[in-house]
């Protein structure tokens, strides 16, 4: 075997190594211009964002585990301030919290982590991460030369840093991290702080190095990082839209790697991001950029649990990353990542330590060579034609470029991955009810006391902000008044209510009058409803309605929200009433009674479920957890607006009924953590703001229901092949066996525990479309579907290769041909 092919051979034994001993083996972390070095060694690393708040601690072995068998070196997080700082010097580790545990979870799995700690994070979380008591320290400005804000921020940052030292997690201590992050993209706000900006800056990495971790410390979008600071890249393009190291003695970072695009709630103008394009973009960056370590964001997004989701972002976080919501494999995102990092990962030594040499093969293509000191010869050939296919000569050899493709070559004469051809299986994932929750006897409802000016406390002359007076404890502040109209004419009175908060609703002695929300983050809306009020007096009581904190942007702590302008309109003339006395209540009666709890439902007298259709109601049922492993998740799509607990536990918001502009819901299944469930009598309450239909509502369970898999002649053979046959320089004649290895072949493998049962379509010839769209082309050979049948029924998994002896033979000489599957499991 030649020397690449034996370094491949040590680096998959590497591996099996680091599996027994359990654990990433520690060392020394330095950088030079190339890459990280680990214990003298330099690395190309391929790392994963998973948030271990957004996941539950029975999923991390498992999610860790996937990233893994995906090719993940390293998994990358934050540190969620807010969450383990929520009042000041009292900190919180538990549960979901518990940040050691998730480390040692992936240390034990033989994997780095990166610890980006902040605390500023952004990541569409509430307040970016930032505490909100923070928000009432004197003189505080946020993420600036400011005193008091350096004072907390140098304090935890201390406290993450000292506690991962206790633990002895950094990498010259033996344990895992090897890259901390200190703030977070804040050259996109820096110029909004002016002459306090670039100080910051400074005392930040100053900061941060002076702690003492071992490792090096990298700030992200920072294109002027301070020394020894590492600068690095987020977004879409790196290998296009970064400048660069900012220093000959630092690596080229990508820090997020953006698998897919957030989502809130109303917005469906969000595309999935494909496979093929993430792919390219990696593999530019390395060979452009010469580009060591790119992370993904996120390869598993998780589930934005309770109120911790920043303004409109949906519950369900980065449901399209490889791992989805649930922590199931999404396919062929995950698995053409996998290959991609395989063929990388053959040419690891020769990209680290070889000589780099550009040469172009035509008007928009280049092959990027690199030669090694032993003979190692590696190659990237790189088409950035966006529109049209290109024949390349290279070395004496003809190679076809897909359109905005990029193809490696491990040996600089075979293909073992083309970023533009996927090969990996795509998978359908679908929810089955499993309870039924549509018999009124199960639901009993309680009715959410609707406050007036004389039940208020907190009493103001002006409107209050809404932030400044929740807390953030909770969504909801309820305004008060007691109005007695000058005119006698009560019919013709219109109420017109302006508010920067995110949703609103009016009542009027009791009653709705009409609701109204914004569309997006700190934007102005305007409730105007006409109401028939009384000669005496009217109450009028307004909800106010936060669904969730801003997460970025300078200033943040001189941000507002809430209500800003009242008026009556009678007979062609306004009265403001934004001046009136009001009274105030901060959130509601059922929250502050925790009747979402088993002891605090008690609190409460529940009625029996009927059919008056009244907002502002809570809703409580028991189920028994469903059968199975599979994940389970809350059908809703029959309610409106509100939040929703099982077993005490906010599994989030919901907003059902702001649907998209093509006219759907943004989000229809919460997710349930299995870990949130008991086998018998589950306490599901929910808090309906608008009118919900119980009755409806039904517990699913997740699984992979189909597999399908798509292959020309002209895909590369399977990544593995090179391990066993490619490279290997002493072969001078292929047997049967081993030209059958380097066939492309269609491989469906289905979820653990379950077999293909149904061959749904299978074609080999030049079936239309492909794994979400296809039929039957004109050159179909008659027994695909048997011979896939025979292949396939009743396994796990099976491989069928692109064969004409296997399809009996050539069914349209001179005709391309593909192999398209598609499978259930079951």
């Amino acid at each position: 075997m030649n020397t690449v092919g034996c370094r491949w051979w040590l680096w998959w034994f590497g591996l099996a190594v680091a599996e027994v001993i359990g654990g990433a083996s520690g060392g020394s972390v330095t950088h030079d211009g190339r890459s990280l070095i680990i214990d003298g060694q330099r690395k190309l690393l391929f790392s994963g964002s998973i948030h271990y708040p957004r996941s539950t601690p029975d999923m991390w072995q498992s999610l860790i585990s996937k990233a893994k068998e995906g090719g993940i070196d390293t998994i990358d997080t934050y540190a969620f301030w807010n969450l383990h700082e929520p009042k000041p010097g009292q900190y919180d580790f538990s549960g979901r919290k518990d940040i050691v545990r998730f480390i040692k979870e992936v240390q034990a799995q033989g994997l780095y982590v990166i610890l980006r700690i902040g605390p500023f994070i952004e990541a569409e979380w509430n307040y970016g991460g930032i505490p909100f008591w923070l928000h009432d320290v004197p003189n505080i400005v946020f993420r600036s030369d400011n005193e008091p804000f350096k004072f907390y921020m140098k304090s935890f940052t201390t406290k993450i840093v000292e506690l991962m030292k206790s633990e002895k997690l950094y990498a010259p201590q033996g344990g895992p991290i090897i890259l901390s992050q200190i703030e977070n993209e804040y050259q996109n706000v820096e110029r909004g702080f002016g002459p306090k900006g670039p100080p910051y800056v400074r005392w930040a990495a100053s900061m941060a190095v002076g702690l003492d971790t071992g490792v090096p410390w990298v700030m992200c979008k920072q294109d002027d990082a301070p020394d020894p600071v590492i600068n690095a890249c987020n977004g879409l393009k790196c290998a296009e839209t970064f400048v660069g190291p900012n220093s000959p003695n630092k690596p080229a970072i990508w820090t997020e790697n953006w698998t897919h695009y957030y989502d809130v709630f109303g917005n469906d103008t969000t595309k999935t991001r494909p496979a093929e394009d993430i792919a390219y973009q990696v593999a530019l960056f390395i060979v452009k950029m010469n580009g060591s370590f790119i992370n993904y964001y996120m390869y598993h997004g998780g589930t934005n649990f309770g109120r911790t989701s920043s303004s409109f972002a949906l519950t369900s976080y980065y449901d399209q990353a490889p791992l989805d919501e649930y922590g199931l494999i999404n396919q062929p995102k995950w698995g053409h990542l996998k290959e991609l990092h395989a063929a990388v990962k053959l040419c690891m030594q020769t990209l680290l330590y070889g000589r780099q040499n550009i040469i172009s093969l035509g008007a928009q293509q280049q092959a990027y060579v690199y030669y090694g000191d032993k003979g190692e010869c590696a190659a990237f050939l790189v088409n950035t034609d966006l529109t049209h296919s290109a024949v390349v000569q290279f070395q004496k050899r003809t190679y076809q470029l897909h359109r905005k493709s990029i193809s490696i070559l491990p040996d600089c004469k075979n293909v073992a991955f083309d970023t533009a051809k996927v090969s990996s299986q795509v998978s359908t994932r679908t929810r089955q009810p499993a309870v039924k929750l549509d018999s009124p006897g199960i639901w009993n409802e309680y009715n959410e006391v609707i406050p007036v000016f004389e039940d208020t406390k907190w009493r103001s002359n002006t409107l209050l902000e809404q932030m400044s007076t929740t807390k953030d404890v909770s969504d909801y502040l309820w305004y008060t008044v007691s109005y007695k109209p000058k005119s006698t004419e009560g019919s013709k009175s219109v109420i017109t209510v302006k508010s920067r908060g995110h949703a609103l609703h009016a009542f009027v002695n009791g009653e709705l009058i009409g609701s109204a929300h914004g569309r997006s983050r700190n934007e102005y809306f305007t409730l105007e409803t006409p109401v028939a009020l009384k000669k005496e007096i009217n109450s009028i009581s307004l909800l106010s309605i936060m669904v969730g904190l801003p997460d970025s942007g300078a200033f943040m702590e001189r941000r507002v929200a809430g209500l800003q302008t009242i008026s009556v309109r009678q007979n062609q003339a306004d009265e403001d009433l934004t001046n009136y006395q009001s009274g105030y209540q901060v959130g509601l009666l059922g929250e502050r009674l925790e009747i979402y709890t088993d002891e605090g439902s008690n609190k409460v007298k529940w009625n029996n479920f009927g059919s008056s259709s009244k907002p502002l109601k809570w809703y409580k049922t028991k189920f028994d957890e469903p059968i199975g492993t599979d994940p389970v998740s809350l059908n809703l799509g029959s309610m409106g607006k509100g939040e929703v607990w099982v077993n005490g536990q906010s599994i989030g918001r919901y907003w059902i009924s702001f649907h998209t502009p093509s006219g759907v819901p943004s989000q229809t299944w919460y997710h349930i953590p299995r870990s949130f469930l008991k086998p018998k009598d589950n306490l599901l309450v929910l808090f309906e703001e608008e009118i919900g239909n119980p009755l409806k509502i039904s517990v699913d369970t997740a699984s992979i229901t189909k597999v399908c898999g798509h292959v020309s002649n002209s895909h590369p053979p399977p990544v593995a092949y090179y391990i066993r046959e490619t490279l290997n320089r002493n072969v001078t004649h292929r047997t049967e066996k081993q030209k059958r290895r380097s066939r492309p072949k269609v491989r469906l493998h289905c979820p653990k525990n379950t077999n293909i049962s149904n061959i749904t379509f299978a074609s080999f010839g030049n079936p239309t479309g492909n794994c979400l769209n296809y039929n039957v082309g004109k050159c179909h050979a008659v027994n695909s579907r048997a011979f896939v049948e025979s292949a396939c029924l009743g396994k796990n998994k099976c491989s069928v290769p692109w064969s004409y002896k296997g399809f009996g033979g050539d069914p349209c000489p001179g005709t391309l041909k593909d192999l398209l599957i598609e499978a259930q499991c079951q």
